[in-house]
């Protein structure tokens, strides 16, 4: 019998079509999590399981405490990410589900199949297909983040909101448990959850009445909440709340720009992709003007976090910030381009998703060819990933050589990898700026001696007495011990210096 894919393809279900899709970008990611180093975000939350902890400075720890497992093995880093793949698979899941309950919620209140609904089955494959095709997701699949955990916890809270609006239907003791634990976990992912959070609550406030104010099931939820994200609040608490300060701070960013704002609408399209913009088109086109209320108390799951993000832009912000938002709204879109599939905008929408996912292997390319070639190593931000364990095992050599106890960098962002790759060294950040680093390995002390790392795409003058003109100290002398150059596929994409300072010497504050 003669094998073709297509036959078999058509042979298939709505649903056994997205599982092979699913699987397909599952094994992507999967070699690609085996195919190059950790970034700063990744070897930052990696290093939240080594030092476990209640909570943390910038974030609150489940990210960490989903890693400890496989870090308390020593897992390498291939291992370490199928964490991020089996969130992206669920959270994959949840996108057709939540679409199948979504389409008959609108076919239950905006007039059944009279209003031309497609196959439920068909727009759950259009929806998650939306999310393939989408080149930020993929980076969130192979790369643990908060925003990685956040992402299925808010599509859960959004599957319990479509619940709650079923007619006819009443929240359980078992729906209130589920809704507390979706929202306390929600919370200890990210602060962000609050956003989620609130959009859930403007779709309880949206019925005129409110029987669930008389329901142990409220109250036992909130209880769930809050008992969930004690550890943060217990540690905060003991931390004089300097997580809620950084958070403010940082959120806001600088001072506030429209050429920000513009920036951060422009990325996200190319982040996310115009097949949402367009299924979002046809979904408020046929379905708007039915049911108004519905579907912006729903869509408050994109629309609030999106809009509290898209006015911070304007002060700085960072574009995975979304992810979560983005995928609570595949399920409308996914709706819009199955209907508009169906009624024969077929080339559009194939031109769009062939041009997504032309996107995503192009990307996929250069992450693993090691990027586009350039003199200087700020050209290519691909060569970010290559190079650090590298780095670290020459650094961890020299502390050994020349008997010293820590590792030292001029900027936090360079600190991450380092910690992780030359571990158990301390690596000091030479900087008056509070972060976790503080916490993990306290600040260099005056007459400090230390392994000075410097990188070729971040680079600084070395910290010397006299020559340096860092407002945080300099030391008093720093001797060249070696230099490696990172190749990848026989090119050079950065290059590393260490360098043996001895007797730190801070400046003093006034």
């Amino acid at each position: 019998m003669q094998f073709t894919l297509i036959p078999f393809w058509h042979s298939l279900s709505w649903g056994g079509k997205t599982l092979l899709c699913i699987a397909l970008g599952a094994l992507i990611h999967l070699g690609l999590g085996f195919a190059f180093e950790f970034s700063i975000d990744e070897a930052h939350y990696a290093l939240y399981a080594q030092y476990l902890a209640w909570s943390y400075f910038d974030h609150p720890p489940l990210v960490g405490w989903l890693q400890w497992p496989l870090v308390a093995i020593d897992a390498p880093v291939g291992i370490l990410r199928i964490v991020p793949e089996a969130l992206w698979i669920l959270s994959c899941i949840l996108v057709f589900q939540v679409t199948a309950e979504l389409q008959r919620l609108l076919q239950t209140k905006v007039g059944g199949q009279g209003m031309g609904f497609p196959a439920t089955g068909h727009s759950g494959f259009a929806a998650v297909l939306i999310i393939l095709a989408a080149p930020l997701p993929h980076v969130l699949s192979v790369g643990l983040l908060p925003d990685s955990i956040l992402t299925p916890l808010s599509l859960g809270l959004l599957w319990m909101g479509l619940r709650w609006l079923q007619p006819g239907r009443y929240f359980t003791l078992g729906d209130w448990l589920i809704t507390g634990s979706l929202l306390g976990l929600a919370g200890l992912s990210k602060y962000t959850a609050a956003f989620t959070a609130l959009a859930l609550v403007l779709i309880a406030l949206c019925s005129p009445r409110k029987p669930w104010l008389n329901r142990i099931g409220f109250y036992l939820a909130i209880l769930i909440a809050l008992i969930l994200i004690s550890p943060v609040l217990y540690w905060n608490w003991t931390n004089e709340w300097i997580s809620f300060k950084y958070q403010i701070a940082h959120g806001s960013g600088g001072e506030w720009a429209f050429r920000r704002l513009a920036a951060f609408i422009g990325i996200q399209l190319l982040a996310f992709g115009l097949v949402f913009t367009v299924g979002m088109y046809y979904f408020l086109n046929r379905f708007w003007r039915t049911s108004p209320g519905i579907i912006i108390s729903l869509l408050a799951f994109f629309w609030i976090p999106f809009g509290i993000f898209a006015l911070l832009s304007g002060g700085g912000s960072l574009p995975h910030w979304t992810t979560p938002a983005w995928f609570c709204l595949a399920p409308f879109a996914g709706i819009g381009i199955a209907s508009a599939w169906a009624a024969n905008r077929r080339r559009l929408i194939a031109g769009l998703f062939f041009f997504q996912f032309a996107l995503c292997l192009i990307g996929f390319g250069l992450v693993l060819s090691g990027g586009i070639t350039s003199k200087n190593p700020k050209g290519n931000p691909i060569a970010d990933l290559y190079g650090w364990d590298q780095a670290g095992q020459t650094a961890l050599s020299l502390s050994k050589i020349h008997s010293v106890s820590g590792l030292a960098v001029q900027n936090w962002t360079l600190a991450s990898r380092l910690a992780w790759y030359a571990k158990p060294l301390p690596v000091l950040v030479l900087d008056r700026r509070q972060d976790q680093f503080d916490f993990w390995f306290g600040g260099i002390k005056p007459g400090a001696d230390a392994i000075l790392v410097n990188w070729s795409a971040m680079p600084f003058e070395l910290p010397i007495v006299g020559i340096s003109s860092r407002p945080d100290g300099a030391f008093r002398e720093c001797q060249s011990l070696d230099r490696i150059d990172i190749r990848h596929l026989g090119r050079q994409l950065s290059y590393f210096e260490f360098s043996l300072c001895k007797h730190w010497t801070p400046k003093d504050p006034s």
